[in-house]
């Protein structure tokens, strides 16, 4: 297994490998109760084997399941999840520990975030994607029916637990998808290890080999920790990078009412990021090649699927994103590979970016 710190105050650690589970018991031990928030698709057997460690640590724990689509990640849900807290009898020293994928994580971390005003709270994410973005650096949020994510809090973990043998029962949509996620870090500064291990293994990536997803999803933790530890709160920007091609995908997704998979919506906006970069002349056309290879690697889209759309629409959506200024803000790619804010491009650059993944008007 291998261990990454978040060099926050207090520091936890991302703890990655198969028989990561095992890693429960001493970070919950002393706690007095544990409310494991999970979803159905989980395998019995994970939901056994988490509630199995966190019984060896001494600890009272009780299962409490939620949906696991967007439309799940709401108020709704987080209060009926806080309210079953309270049946429970759960108190401020208590902990919510995350089981499942990133809606699960998003969701069970904002009712941590807001019951009591706070208590603690490990992720164990199960899907490639969690593991690798969403069980990562504090941000919870739900969504609301005028776009994604656009309630939340910054509550960090105590820590996040990504055992690699949870993703062998992960529905290949699925699986592909959260490799989308992994072409964000893969293009981010620090990315060249994980580049290099798409571009020479791609069979690899898709046979699920557990020493290419070991280093892998480490390699994409240990990104997101420096970042996370450098702008824990999204104050100097830095943060912001963490969103490479998600303006995009985000809007896509709410258009799309969800039926684009998080990953698959990453993937075209990494594809439109690298087409307005290049069209503003900030990226050449070799980092664009770069972009769309190691996403037709992996099989991920490139283009937006017909009817999903106008620009119009998508524009009026992206301008909700939590990261715009009062217009519209995009993360873009400079020549020199390193990532920064782009406020209110030229329309005509919009325009180009857009045909080049399927979307007119």
């Amino acid at each position: 297994m291998e261990r990454v710190t978040v060099g926050l105050d207090p520091p936890y650690d991302v703890v990655v490998g198969a028989g990561a589970f095992a890693a429960l018991t001493p970070l919950l031990a002393g706690r007095r109760r544990a409310a494991v928030v999970t979803q159905e698709a989980v395998p019995d057997a994970y939901r056994d084997a988490a509630v199995a460690r966190i019984d060896a640590a001494g600890v009272d724990v009780e299962t409490f399941t939620m949906g696991a689509g967007e439309a799940d990640k709401s108020l709704a849900t987080v209060e009926r999840l806080c309210r079953d807290l309270v049946t429970w009898g759960a108190l401020r020293g208590d902990v919510v520990v995350a089981l499942g994928g990133g809606v699960v994580g998003d969701t069970a971390g904002f009712v941590a975030a807001v019951y009591h005003r706070g208590i603690a709270l490990v992720q164990v994410p199960t899907t490639l994607l969690a593991m690798v973005d969403a069980a990562i650096g504090g941000k919870t949020a739900v969504n609301l029916p005028e776009g994604k994510n656009l309630v939340g809090a910054f509550h960090q973990p105590l820590g996040v637990v990504a055992d690699l043998a949870t993703l062998a029962t992960l529905p290949e949509r699925e699986y592909r998808a959260g490799l989308g996620e992994i072409v964000k870090y893969a293009l981010m500064p620090g990315g060249e290890e994980i580049r290099e291990r798409i571009l020479e293994e791609p069979g690899a990536a898709l046979a699920r080999a557990p020493d290419w997803l070991e280093p892998v999803v480490a390699g994409c933790a240990a990104i997101k920790a420096e970042v996370v530890t450098g702008d824990p709160r999204e104050e100097s920007g830095l943060r912001a990078t963490l969103n490479y091609g998600h303006t995009l995908a985000h809007a896509l997704e709410t258009a799309a009412g969800y039926d684009l998979l998080h990953g698959e919506a990453v993937a075209v906006g990494l594809v439109f990021a690298g087409h307005l970069a290049t069209a503003l002349e900030r990226i050449t056309p070799a980092q664009l090649d770069l972009h769309l290879e190691l996403v037709s690697h992996l099989g991920l889209p490139t283009r937006v699927p017909s009817d999903t759309a106008s620009a119009s629409e998508l524009l009026d959506l992206m301008r909700r994103d939590k990261k715009a200024h009062g217009g519209l803000t995009f993360v873009l790619l400079t020549a020199d590979g390193t990532l920064t804010t782009v406020d209110d491009p030229p329309a005509p650059a919009l325009a180009a970016a857009f045909r080049a993944v399927g979307v007119e008007g």
